[in-house]
């Protein structure tokens, strides 16, 4: 006897992966992101790029003089930082002596000059004569000294054994009083118009008490 066999359902059509039911729930990035991504990973390639660079011109595992890679690397930043400081340097030490005083009072007519007068302890100045604290002489401010001297030695300075006569009222006395005075030295802490004397210069034309006044010079 033969037997029925029920007839099998047919298997579901196979549905496209484009079917919109079917599809995955995916998160489509907004315009901005996508730009974010593309910036980001341009600037990642940008780095790789220059890193490989680098290390194609002096690469890690090399040594360079007995040295790693490093130690090369913080030698040059040292040379580089201390060729910066000295660069700086000349460059400020000519700024300085580029805005120096211009008006450099030298014996070049009958002109009248009027600074600080003060007073020092003399012995062997820069003229090569030996004085005492009596005598009548006087150092100038290193800035003409300066600008006068031709040559290297200072004795031969064109200014030395020149004469000035300085001028003032004695607070004491209210006198004026009119001394000539000789080159002998140079002054390094005076201002082109301020004279440095003896101190006997000094007791005739001021009180020595107030140590600094001010004074009338011109050359002779």
């Amino acid at each position: 006897m033969a037997t029925y066999e029920e007839p099998q359902k047919p298997l579901p059509a196979f549905k496209k992966e484009t079917d919109v039911d079917d599809a995955p729930n995916w998160d489509i990035p907004e315009e901005g992101a996508v730009r974010q991504r593309r910036f980001r990973i341009g600037g990642a390639a940008t780095g790789w790029a220059i890193s490989d660079r680098f290390d194609r011109i002096l690469p890690p595992h090399k040594r360079y003089l007995g040295r790693s890679r490093r130690t090369l690397l913080i030698g040059i930043g040292v040379v580089f930082l201390l060729l910066l400081g000295l660069i700086i340097g000349l460059a400020v030490g000519l700024s300085k002596k580029s805005s120096g005083p211009k008006n450099i009072p030298l014996p070049n007519g009958a002109e009248t000059y009027t600074g600080d007068l003060t007073f020092y302890d003399p012995g062997l100045g820069a003229c090569g004569i030996d004085s005492t604290s009596s005598d009548h002489i006087v150092a100038i401010s290193h800035f003409t000294f300066d600008a006068a001297q031709k040559g290297s030695d200072p004795n031969q300075n064109p200014l030395c054994r020149r004469k000035i006569r300085a001028r003032r009222v004695n607070e004491d006395t209210g006198k004026t009083v009119s001394i000539d005075l000789t080159v002998v030295d140079r002054c390094t802490g005076c201002q082109p118009t301020d004279i440095d004397v003896s101190p006997a210069v000094f007791n005739q034309l001021s009180n020595p008490d107030l140590g600094r006044v001010p004074v009338t010079w011109a050359w002779l």
